[in-house]
């Protein structure tokens, strides 16, 4: 894809003389101060300069990233007209390709500024779609819109996902093992705030980092999942990778630990692991694996749900230790007894 540019002028008397200007900087608070003692930031600390006098130093070309060209532009705004401006249900069937990013995102703009950020009833805007989609499928996701794909998806797949649904899974004619290959790539379900997501597959790298608030279930993820995680629910039905949950300090993860070897891949600094004990818990965590069911037909679900009494004592429960114990004064101040932290 080609981008249009189109150059923008120097405005005198406005942040753009300011640009590089290193040497109007007060300094010296910084490279006084003792823990910059014996570092050189001359070379950092040096104003910017093109190669020649007349190079400027700030921007000045205007991209135009082709966004009317996008799916959401030329065909899913159009279809999902009638959700848009009534509120009634549509649904829509289209293909995808590598080439289609952020598809979802300027559909998902467009219901918040008419309905605002409550969005619309769940599934209201139902979208299926068929093929490899783009980077950042279903990113800011709005409530009221579901995608379901069938095929796989590239990196930051439901990336900040705010209400919506995502449902990705094989294509029914391929032959390979769901649960042992990858369908979405890395940086899955960065920063999402809410919605639900189903995986049926594996998903790459640094998956849920920064999570607040949605709710998702994968069949296996690489290293570094939930990292920096804040809230939301993440169930995985496989392995992790290793340095699951650094700096996790909300939210819940539920693992299953068919071998009983995940506590070499958890970083356990901020989190501790319990059984899946409590009675709701277990409700709740069989609930999220039948819809994952119900919506993939995954067979990984189907094997754990029909064993279920045998499977739930390999279910490992991730619980940050701030917000178990911000969990405990609550319940406490609240005076009651039973403390639901599993």
């Amino acid at each position: 894809m080609e981008y249009q540019v189109s150059a923008r002028k120097f405005r005198p008397g406005t942040f753009d003389e300011l640009i590089g200007r290193v040497d109007l900087l007060d300094t010296r608070p910084a490279v006084e101060h003792w823990k910059a003692s014996g570092i050189d930031l001359s070379a950092v600390l040096h104003p910017a300069a093109g190669p020649a006098e007349d190079t400027p130093v700030f921007c000045q070309i205007e991209q135009d990233h082709g966004l009317d060209n996008s799916l959401d532009r030329t065909r899913l705004l159009e279809l999902c007209a009638p959700a848009l401006e009534k509120g009634e249900p549509v649904n829509v069937e289209l293909p995808v390709a590598n080439t289609d990013r952020t598809v979802g995102t300027i559909l998902s703009h467009e219901l918040v500024r008419k309905w605002g950020e409550q969005g619309l009833p769940d599934g209201t805007i139902h979208v299926r779609l068929n093929g490899s989609a783009g980077q950042s499928l279903g990113a800011w996701l709005a409530q009221g819109v579901t995608l379901e794909l069938e095929g796989d998806a590239n990196d930051y797949f439901a990336k900040g996902i705010s209400g919506g649904q995502i449902v990705v899974f094989p294509p029914t004619e391929s032959t390979f093992v769901p649960e042992l290959s990858t369908i979405v790539g890395n940086v899955v379900l960065y920063g999402a705030t809410g919605g639900r997501v189903f995986i049926r597959g594996l998903a790459g790298e640094r998956f849920g980092v920064r999570n607040s608030g949605a709710e998702v279930v994968v069949e296996g993820i690489g290293d570094h999942g939930c990292e920096y995680m804040t809230g939301g629910t993440v169930v995985v039905l496989g392995t992790t990778g290793r340095n699951f949950a650094a700096g996790m300090s909300g939210g819940i993860a539920y693992i299953y630990d068919e071998h009983g070897d995940f506590i070499n891949s958890c970083n356990t600094d901020m989190v501790g692991l319990e059984s899946v004990s409590n009675k709701e818990d277990q409700d709740y965590l069989r609930n999220l694996i039948t819809d994952h069911y119900g919506y993939s037909s995954s067979s990984t679900a189907k094997k754990i749900l029909d064993s279920w009494d045998e499977n739930l004592p390999k279910f490992i429960k991730v619980m940050p230790n701030d917000y178990k114990r911000v969990l405990q004064e609550r319940q406490r101040s609240q005076g009651k007894e039973q403390v639901n932290i599993g």
